[in-house]
């Protein structure tokens, strides 16, 4: 097991982020450390919850902040120097063990060939976001060399499968980085395929850059990309926790593409969020009363009938095109019926739970489509962070707190205490660091903080 060092940052790392800082292009001579500080789950810890509610299993109590080796590089892998991660769901799913622990994942991918047998261990290192810096690459690898300033998306593939080749998603082999594999960004060092790396946006800090990836990509896909909803000008589109991690870029992505969205939120302090971004149809659940279950089993279609009815007054009598699905079980009924005739449920999540139901009356007379959508393939995540590159979506940061403090960021996302994206600085030694396009930051600047000053 990694040797435990929960207190302190190693100064083992001081030549590499001094490197960083001064954009020293003989980065890839320096040496890297044989260990380094990660946030990690323990194989011996998986059954630490069992009885407990899931509201009441606090990742704080299984998120370990230790030493760990360093590992070797595979054919077409990278290692990155972390600078700054960011808290998803997934990482939240992994450290209270549900639906099921993530050291399962770890084993079937250990099975997959040689180089991924090195993934099953006995402490799993989490973190499916990173801004950072290529330290190392391993044979075959040519599009990226040490000093490169990256962020790292979180599709692992291996694409031995034709299937895979139409869109990686459909890889037999397609797991998320972090948390179906080892040696996440939760940490000082990553480890990453060679195509899950991307550019960092230069006019963003190091926290902010690393924000976005899982996010967006996982936004763009479910809303704009033809394997999604397919998104076009003019389209309304309900999206439910519009101010949170997913929603905030699912509503920047409406706004940007024309279309009209509808956003649900659940506080006025999350309304004056998304108004801040730009819209302006909003639909306060908590205000409202909506309860879409009269009980634990018994669903309530006049609660549909009457979020149909409002967001008609929202839009002048339009229904919905694109339901951006992700609380599942609670709303997807819901979600179901306010859908216009023709029109798409993309779904991409379960967060209130998995087993969904709703009424297939209105469905299949309406000619509805229920679609899934899971993250993003390379191409659908590089579109993403080229809009973040250009400036046209911004990050949606509420907070950062240090690696140490991970389980702590992890149990604010469980509780849903944050907005937006809670940040995590690993290698960087503060916050604001990391700009070189201070041009664009200038005619952005003013949309950067939103979330912040929230």
């Amino acid at each position: 097991m990694p040797n435990s060092m929960p207190n302190s940052m190693s100064d083992d790392f001081s030549p590499i982020i001094r490197a960083i800082e001064e954009g020293d292009s003989s980065i890839g001579e320096i040496p890297v450390p044989h260990e380094y500080l990660a946030a990690t789950l323990h194989r011996s810890e998986e059954k630490m919850f069992d009885g407990r509610s899931s509201w009441d299993k606090d990742p704080r109590e299984s998120i370990h902040i230790e030493k760990v080796p360093t590992p070797d590089l595979a054919p077409g892998e990278a290692l990155i120097a972390v600078m700054a991660s960011s808290m998803n769901y997934n990482t939240v799913w992994s450290s209270i063990f549900e639906p099921v622990s993530a050291f399962g994942h770890l084993d079937r991918y250990a099975k997959a060939n040689p180089d991924a047998a090195r993934h099953a261990l006995d402490y799993h290192v989490i973190g499916s976001d990173a801004s950072g810096v290529v330290l190392r690459t391993g044979p075959g690898v040519h599009a990226w060399k040490p000093g490169d300033r990256v962020v790292a998306h979180c599709l692992s593939v291996e694409l031995e499968s034709p299937l895979g080749h139409n869109d990686t998603m459909l890889d037999p082999q397609q797991r998320i980085w972090g948390y179906e594999t080892n040696f996440g960004g939760l940490a000082q060092l990553a480890v990453v395929k060679a195509n899950q790396l991307m550019p960092k946006p230069e006019h963003l800090t190091w926290e902010e850059a690393a924000a976005p990836g899982l996010v967006n990509s996982t936004a763009y896909r479910q809303l704009v990309s033809k394997n999604g909803g397919a998104m076009k000008q003019g389209d309304v589109v309900l999206i439910w926790g519009a101010s949170g991690g997913l929603g905030s870029y699912a509503t920047q992505l409406a706004l940007n593409g024309g279309a009209i969205p509808v956003c649900v939120v659940s506080s006025e302090q999350k309304a004056d969020i998304v108004r801040s971004m730009g819209a302006d149809l909003i639909i306060d659940r908590s205000a409202e009363g909506y309860k879409f279950w009269k009980d634990e089993n018994t669903q309530d279609p006049k609660e549909w009938q009457r979020l149909g009815k409002k967001i008609r007054e929202l839009t002048g009598g339009d229904d919905v095109d694109i339901v951006f699905e992700h609380p599942g079980r609670e709303t997807f009924g819901a979600s179901v019926y306010v859908t216009r005739k023709g029109g798409t449920i993309v779904t991409c999540a379960s967060t209130s739970g998995f087993m969904h139901e709703y009424d297939n009356r209105y469905l299949w007379n309406n000619l509805k489509r229920i679609v899934g959508s899971h993250f993003a393939n390379y191409r659908e995540a590089f579109e993403a962070n080229r809009l973040i590159a250009k400036g046209m979506i911004q990050p949606t940061l509420s907070k950062v707190l240090p690696l140490a403090q991970t389980g702590q960021a992890a149990l604010e996302v469980h509780h849903n205490m944050h907005q937006g994206k809670v940040g995590v600085l690993c290698l960087a030694p503060a916050e604001g660091l990391g700009v070189t396009d201070h041009a664009l930051r200038a005619l952005v600047a003013d949309r950067l903080n939103l979330f912040r000053d929230s």
